[in-house]
């Protein structure tokens, strides 16, 4: 080897000799979290991932899904040929925004007016069909308004928690009285979500509590001759008890 200069430095190849690691560490992991850590984001969260992916998805999907009830409650407003309709096409899809999220337009004054022209299994059918649908959609909209941070410390407070705990004990049966009788519905469309009670179950409890509830009603309108102004009277006053109480809250917030 040549002599090393004066102010020059000294370089000496050494063998490098792996350093012994244990059972279930490796490189790998060393390096995916210097990986996750350099870049700043988790690899769960991060802009790009597949969770994040999804969560943006859910969100197109629920606006999709928004703006196709918009639409149909729209054309059934407007449409006057639509409105007036006896088809059972148009109950169908008149289920959907009457059932979705906070329910826009009340349901029973329009099973009365089926009932009227169709017999009420038929009625009922039809109806329920459509609602377990709307239910599903209801289901996977508050999943994803769940998973939000806001909604989450909500769900942490203990009046919360304590509802919770109280539906968990007899979840099915509170879905069955909620669906048949007249009490607001909406409330359990939260509960099943941050209960993470499965959506199955959910749904099986909705067709068996709307069902006679639809039959029942729209028997009526079948056995009996209700007069076209109460009908529309229900209607509207129905409509004003669900849906002014939501806008005086949005007007005195701004």
């Amino acid at each position: 080897m040549p002599p090393v200069k004066k102010g020059q430095a000294e370089h000496v190849t050494r063998p490098v000799i792996p350093a012994p690691t244990e059972a279930g560490a490796s490189t790998g992991s060393d390096h995916g979290a210097s990986t996750g850590s350099d870049h700043g984001a988790s690899p769960e969260f991060g802009p790009g991932t597949g969770a994040g992916n999804g969560f943006r998805k859910r969100v197109v999907l629920l606006l999709s899904e928004a703006a196709i009830i918009l639409a149909l409650l729209a054309t059934w407003l407007l449409v006057e040929s639509v409105r007036s309709g006896k088809s059972l096409i148009v109950l169908f899809f008149y289920s959907f925004p009457s059932e979705f999220l906070v329910g826009l337009v009340p349901h029973e004054p329009v099973l009365i007016y089926w009932g009227g022209f169709h017999p009420a299994w038929v009625v009922a059918l039809v109806s329920v069909v459509s609602t377990v649908m709307a239910e599903g959609l209801n289901y996977s909209a508050f999943g994803l308004v769940n998973e939000m941070p806001a909604f989450q410390a909500v769900s942490a407070k203990k009046p919360v928690r304590d509802i919770i705990r109280l539906f968990d004990r007899m979840p099915f049966r509170a879905i069955l009285v909620a669906g048949f009788t007249p009490v607001p519905f909406f409330p359990i469309r939260f509960l099943v979500v941050m209960a993470e009670y499965p959506v199955a179950k959910y749904l099986l409890a909705v067709f068996l509590s709307r069902a006679p509830r639809f039959f029942i009603l729209a028997a009526f309108g079948e056995f009996f001759d209700v007069p076209g102004v109460i009908l529309v009277g229900l209607f509207v006053g129905m409509l004003a008890l669900v849906n002014v109480p939501l806008v005086f809250r949005f007007l005195t917030r701004r």
